[in-house]
């Protein structure tokens, strides 16, 4: 469909053309009204410019006669600056409204008098606005070799001026953007109420160059002296426009137009340029990564490998070929050097180069006092069972607890009312529990939650199983100083605190140390009844505005076993001497219970097997009874 609609508008245009040419009138004299600017006589003052240049004329029946009249004297007065001739520039001129009407071809005439005769002799139209065909006409008719337009290989300029005063009946956007792919310049002149938009659609870029607008007939002069600097061509246009080309700028005899650096190419808005991709086809055949340059595609190499003389395969980098690495026993080339590397059981020195051996502890003067265990880069100092590691982090003394094993789960205050000082020191009170305690897989478990306005872990009892390592979790705890809900802490500690999900051993007795420093916002009884009514221990610590009360209903029985209160916080040393002696009793008494246990264990074990051993005897007398008899029988 889209062929034959063309094929009809084209169709409808060669009948609308006046094919017949018209030869130049008789040139008669007659009265001039018009203003006409006159150069120095004898002298032409533009530069002999070659162009190809075509006007034109919009002839529609909205032009007035006296306006007409206009247009011609600005066509006249614009011929000053051109040198017309065969060599020189050659001028053509249409007409159009509802047809197009060839007044004269570049051909025509080779004088500027002969042009200027042929311009005050036209008549005017007064038909319709046709302009996309007379465009059309302007691309495909006026600019060929045919009707004088030189050959495009020589440059010559084609320029294009149209005038118009009205909106046009059919469209432009299409032809104008055909024509000026095909290399013509057109600049776009509106009189009066002509849509600015429209002229944009036609006129070349930049628009700032090539599109002008002027409100009446009478001011069309005033777009003489504009012209003058463009057809003249005694200015470099370049510098004396903004031009705004992003790589450079080349002026033309009317104006000027944008190039791009080698490697890149023009974008649609004829200012800005992109790189031209050499890569984009797919064709450049490297094996791993490749290259836009300004001239090719070329390939690389990721880190670690280098290009093979074909310069498209890839070859891994060997660092370690030359030798020159100086490593104690193996090496290993990588993307960007040769590395050493140590066989198994050494590792590598800080020197990059020797080994050594894993076991540090049987090459360093490592000073533990009981035993040294070698870790993955170094080593550390353990004490027999029943010691702890002293602060020296080599030798080792008593644990004050003896061999007691228990979960023991810290609940402290954090509410504003202590201050962060005041924190720090409760923290302090924690470390120096932990250290009377003999913490390990096997020993003391230890877990601590923070309380304020909300309830926070801050390590479960299965976290940790050093001392250092719980006393350095305390000491990165962050206050959090808001209000105090110590029933929702005993809550926590109750639900979850002592599960097995959160580290909790079974048949291991649990622990647990409240801290607070003033009344509770909710009730404590309740959750504390029911922690101790599972099992629990709990020690209550208070300092300050504690409450004696709210601090006899947290703690275990006896009472006065379990309670402790200093008036302030630098008087918790004693507070911590006291509370790590009654633990520590709390725990023999408990350890008894166990061996009491466990003899107990021991004892039914020892029932059970014998009653086995009893049943197997009698088994093995029935066999030997029947045996006998059948002796006997026989």
């Amino acid at each position: 469909m889209r062929p034959l609609a063309l094929g009809l508008f084209c169709l409808l245009c060669c009948n609308a053309v006046r094919l017949d040419r018209r030869r130049p009138r008789p040139i008669t004299a007659r009265r001039q009204n018009d203003t006409t600017v006159k150069p120095r006589a004898g002298k032409n003052p533009c530069k002999a410019i070659p162009l190809d240049f075509v006007f034109v004329i919009d002839s529609s029946r909205s032009i007035r006669p006296h306006d007409y009249k206009k247009v011609k004297t600005f066509i006249v007065n614009l011929l000053q600056f051109l040198k017309v001739g065969p060599d020189a520039t050659r001028v053509g001129l249409l007409q159009y409204g509802s047809v197009v009407q060839p007044e004269f071809s570049l051909k025509t005439y080779t004088s500027n008098a002969e042009v200027e005769q042929a311009v005050r002799n036209m008549e005017h139209l007064a038909t319709g606005t046709m302009t996309g065909l007379a465009i059309q006409y302007t691309m495909e008719t006026a600019f060929t070799e045919e009707e004088g337009a030189r050959p495009a290989n020589l440059h010559i300029p084609r320029i294009a001026m149209i005038v118009t005063d009205g909106r046009p009946q059919d469209t432009v956007e299409e032809i104008a953007a055909q024509a000026r792919q095909a290399g013509i310049q057109i600049f776009a002149i509106g009189v009066g109420r002509v849509d600015m938009d429209v002229l944009k659609a036609i006129g070349s870029e930049p628009h700032s160059e090539h599109v002008h607008l002027v409100a009446n007939f009478s001011q069309i002069e005033s777009l003489i002296s504009v012209f003058q600097s463009k057809l003249c061509g005694g200015s470099d246009m370049c510098e004396i426009v903004d031009h705004q080309c992003q790589h450079v700028c080349v002026s033309s005899p009317a104006s000027y137009r944008c190039k791009c650096r080698k490697g890149f190419t023009l974008n649609p808005d004829g200012k800005t340029c992109k790189e031209i991709d050499h890569c984009v086809d797919g064709t450049h055949g490297c094996e791993q990564e490749f290259m836009n340059t300004a001239d090719s595609c070329v390939c690389k190499c990721r880190r670690g490998y280098t290009l093979k003389p074909d310069g498209k395969t890839c070859k891994k980098t060997d660092h370690c070929a030359d030798g020159k690495h100086g490593c104690e026993q193996d090496f290993m080339s990588t993307e960007d050097s040769c590395v050493c590397k140590c066989r198994e059981g050494y590792t590598l020195r800080p020197d990059g180069k020797t080994c050594q051996s894993r076991d540090l502890c049987q090459t360093v003067d490592h000073g533990c006092e009981h035993l040294c265990v070698s870790t993955t880069d170094s080593y550390i100092c353990r004490c027999f069972e029943g010691f702890m590691l002293a602060e020296d982090g080599q030798s080792c003394r008593k644990a004050e607890c003896g061999d007691g094993v228990m979960d023991l789960f810290f609940v402290i205050d954090g509410s504003k009312s202590l201050g962060p000082a005041n924190f720090e020191l409760v923290k302090q009170f924690v470390n120096g529990i932990v250290d009377s305690l003999d913490i390990s897989q096997i020993g003391t478990h230890v877990g601590l939650l923070q309380y304020s306005t909300k309830v926070r872990t801050e390590f479960t009892l299965g976290q940790y199983t050093t001392a250092q390592d719980i006393k350095q979790a305390v000491s990165r705890i962050q206050y959090m100083g808001k209000g105090s809900m110590t029933g929702s802490a005993l809550r926590h500690m109750f639900e979850s605190s002592f599960s097995a999900n959160e580290g909790a051993r079974h048949n291991i007795p649990h622990v647990s140390i409240v801290f607070t420093d003033g009344r509770s916002q909710d009730d404590v009884s309740e959750w504390a009844n029911k922690a101790k009514s599972s099992g629990v221990t709990i020690y209550a610590v208070g300092v300050g505005k504690a409450i004696e009360q709210e601090l006899r209903e947290i703690a275990s029985e006896p009472k006065e076993k379990h309670v402790y209160y200093a008036e302030n916080f630098e008087n918790m040393g004693e507070i911590s001497k006291k509370l790590k002696s009654s633990m520590c009793r709390d725990k023999a008494s408990d350890e008894s219970m166990c061996q009491c246990e466990n003899v107990i264990m021991f004892q039914n074990q020892v029932t059970e097997k014998l009653k086995s051993l009893v049943q197997n005897i009698e088994a093995m007398s029935k066999k030997l009874e029947t045996l006998e008899n059948q002796l006997v029988f026989k």
